[in-house]
């Protein structure tokens, strides 16, 4: 994996060298280009100037921030490196904290950390073991992508996995969902809800996980490049029922489907077996 950011872990007066690498394989995700109808030739992306209607190339353009209505002021790469934050070299760790403090709405990006060299393996591995024992993360800024950015540091396995967090200023209020306060909890209902959840309880591990959008459109694909007929796959719509019958007929069918579990009965597989051969050979 490339590195896309090199700087260090700091807290009070521990500091390690570490590298980022994106976590999330894009190279997965099926892109599609824009082609011309007639010709199926390729879609450029015309960066046209919509003021004098010419097409730019990229020394053209530049960044430029508006400050009022048709006025900007130019912002120059070389002006973006005279902004000497520590961040954008230094991940400080401002505190440890419980993970549960973080609600799951924050979470944005995920990004690996590794150490940078053999001399920073000893305090990495340190720091990963420390948090992962003690169930804490770590929370400080990092400068990515031109903007300064919170980052959850937690343990992954024998690694550190860093989280970018959105701002609790991003996330709107729950309670702007309608609906909410007009629903009444029946007990035998929850009762029943419980035992469902109860039934179908497993492991992350144990469920199926598989993008089958993105298997069923690469097998789409691959037909139409092999010039094969598509067959249509449409999944029937169940229809609705009463949320109590729905509830029973669940858990009869998360029941039905776990496998029963084979008792040790201590017996010997002669006297186990049925029938008269069984009992013959076990009085001999």
């Amino acid at each position: 994996m490339k590195a896309i950011w090199k700087g260090h872990i700091r807290f009070s007066l521990v500091t390690i060298p570490i590298l980022v690498y994106n976590a999330v394989d894009t190279e997965q995700t099926i892109r599609f280009n824009l082609l011309h109808k007639d010709d199926y030739g390729p879609i450029g992306y015309d960066k046209r100037c919509k003021k004098c209607n010419k097409i730019l190339t990229s020394d053209d353009i530049v960044k430029g921030y508006r400050y009022e209505p048709e006025r900007y002021v130019v912002v120059e790469d070389t002006d973006l490196d005279k902004i000497h934050l520590k961040s954008t070299r230094i991940i400080e760790i401002e505190g440890f904290i419980d993970s549960k403090e973080v609600h799951p709405t924050l979470y944005d990006v995920p990004y690996y950390a590794g150490p940078d060299g053999p001399v920073a393996v000893q305090a990495y591995a340190l720091l990963a073991a420390a948090l992962k024992e003690t169930g804490k993360i770590g929370v400080g800024k990092v400068v990515l992508h031109d903007r300064e950015d919170v980052v959850m540091i937690a343990p992954y396995e024998k690694a550190i996995v860093l989280y970018k967090l959105r701002s609790p200023a991003e996330i709107r209020s729950i309670k702007n969902v309608p609906l909410l306060d007009d629903a009444t909890i029946d007990q035998e209902k929850l009762k029943l809800a419980h035992s469902l959840v109860n039934s179908m309880t497993t492991t992350l591990d144990k469920l199926d996980l598989t993008d089958k959008y993105h298997d069923a459109l690469r097998t789409m694909i691959e037909a139409k490049i092999a010039g094969k007929e598509i067959v249509e796959v449409e999944e029937i719509e169940k229809p609705a029922v009463d949320i109590m019958t729905a509830l029973k007929k669940s858990i009869e069918q998360a029941r039905s489907q776990r496998k029963p579990m084979e008792k040790a009965t201590g017996k010997t597989k002669a006297v186990a077996e049925k029938g008269p051969k069984a009992k013959s050979r076990a009085a001999g």
